[in-house]
């Protein structure tokens, strides 16, 4: 079985650039406010997801691994 991720997205840091939705159409939404959020807070591990995340220009979401909470993005320094 493959990893399962928690994914948040920190509005307040949020932008509404869409590149999330861009990179990830399934995973992330758009609300009225141009805010966006996940589709589905829990997920399997998914590349685009990881895409989503890793291209949104100010960091506003945030992957852990369901359980443990280890960070999966941003990555521990």
């Amino acid at each position: 079985m493959g990893d399962r991720w928690h994914v948040k997205v920190d509005r307040s840091v949020c932008i509404g650039s869409a590149q999330c939705v861009h990179h990830a159409p399934d995973g992330f939404r758009l609300d009225t406010g141009r805010q966006s959020h996940p589709v589905e807070a829990e997920t399997d591990a998914n590349e685009r997801i990881l895409a989503a995340a890793e291209n949104c220009p100010v960091e506003a979401i945030v992957i852990s691994l369901l359980g443990s909470g280890e960070p999966v993005f941003p990555p521990e320094e």
